[in-house]
């Protein structure tokens, strides 16, 4: 089933905080939920679809659907880590298209920050009874160091540099900068990346993503619907999803998910990557982006250290604007979900409705694309070709 022009991202709403120590989980969730139904002018009587990942407090839907009143017919619970919420505006399209409801509301809410969740450098158990922590576990996996294990094959494959990774962060903060919600507002250099403190070699402490409370929300409604609210439209033109694990022990560090999601949603899309006018990358690492930016077919695998450098994702300067808002790297990273960021500020370079200083000039046509897990594991990818209408 094709969800091309099947449904519109007619609401979207980012929660301003970066601590919420007084806020519940689930308070959170109906903050955003709110913000996002009124950004859209609907209400919540209008939401007949529900959808939310491991984030959702309780029972995900079943907590979450009696907490805030809904009335809805349709529940989606899919978790694939940061890359859940961009598969969730695809399944809100594909509910929509097969008549299952016709206004869909996405939540996203995390408390890490006030939670004390550490920086990714601690190797943590979770769920024993999944398959592979008896073979990983004793071997101190961590979030850091999984990712610090693709970027060192990068640069062994390719000749990536540190310096080319510390690119990307000075194009986030350069962005983040115009942001006042933004946990690091500075602008950074590529010095300054490279002299911070060692986290898990070779990425330094300015390689990773900040660690917030918050969270996000949209409305994916029918066609009909969008047609009756004032607020600009965002199509959903193309959605690719993908998992990418051990491959049965022909591990390849090289590449991620977005090799297979980004094809297919841009074959769906009927477009290229040299039509996209801003994309929406998630940037857990700074390696997540240079790699992602490869999959997705914005530049030859193993010349993305070349085509971040130099300002090259900075807007106004350089080829792919990418992650007006500050992304993960600056700005936030709530319930290690980022992806939901991802979208709302799509959906905001093509209503005209970014920061001035980084608006995308005649922006018509954004990509969205997360990963959730581990990189250097397993990992889910998820890719979204929006298009303004």
């Amino acid at each position: 089933m094709t969800i091309k022009g099947q449904a519109y991202i007619v609401g979207a709403y980012e929660h301003p905080t970066r601590k919420a120590p007084d806020k519940s989980l689930a308070q959170l969730h109906a903050e955003v939920a709110a913000g996002a139904l009124a950004d859209a002018g609907l209400g919540v009587e209008d939401v007949d679809g529900y959808f939310c990942a491991g984030d959702a407090p309780g029972m995900g839907p079943l907590s979450m659907v009696d907490y805030m009143n809904l009335k809805v017919r349709h529940v989606d619970a899919t978790d694939i880590g940061g890359s859940s919420y961009l598969l969730h505006v695809s399944h809100a399209a594909q509910a929509i298209a097969a008549g299952k409801c016709k206004v869909a509301l996405i939540t996203l809410a995390g408390r890490p920050r006030s939670e004390g969740q550490a920086t990714g450098t601690v190797a943590r158990p979770g769920d024993t009874n999944r398959p592979e922590m008896q073979f990983e576990y004793p071997y101190g996996v961590t979030v850091a160091n999984a990712y610090a294990m693709v970027a060192m094959r990068h640069m062994h494959e390719y000749g990536t540099t540190s310096e080319q990774l510390a690119w990307i962060k000075v194009a986030a903060s350069h962005h983040a900068q115009h942001n006042p919600h933004a946990m690091l507002r500075d602008v950074v250099t590529v010095a300054d990346v490279v002299n911070s403190p060692m986290v898990a070699s070779p990425l330094h402490r300015l390689d990773c993503c900040v660690i917030s409370d918050g969270g996000g929300a949209l409305v994916v409604a029918a066609p009909e619907v969008a047609r009756s609210l004032k607020r600009p439209k965002v199509k959903i033109i193309g959605a690719g999803e993908a998992v990418k694990g051990q491959l049965g022990g022909r591990v390849d560090l090289t590449y991620s998910g977005a090799r297979v999601s980004g094809p297919i949603a841009f074959a769906e899309a009927g477009v290229t990557p040299a039509d996209i006018k801003y994309a929406s990358i998630y940037d857990s690492f700074t390696i997540t982006v240079l790699v992602q930016i490869e999959d997705l077919g914005f530049c030859a695998k193993g010349a993305g250290g070349r085509f971040v450098s130099d300002g090259n994702l900075i807007s106004g300067v350089g080829k792919l604007p990418f992650n007006t808002d500050g992304g993960g790297l600056c700005n936030n990273h709530p319930a290690n979900r980022g992806g939901m960021t991802k979208v709302i500020e799509a959906v905001r370079q093509l209503r005209g409705e970014a920061h001035p200083a980084v608006q995308v000039k005649n922006c018509d046509l954004a990509l969205a694309h997360g990963t959730g897990g581990l990189l250097g594991t397993r990992h889910g990818s998820a890719t979204l070709i929006l298009e303004r209408e």
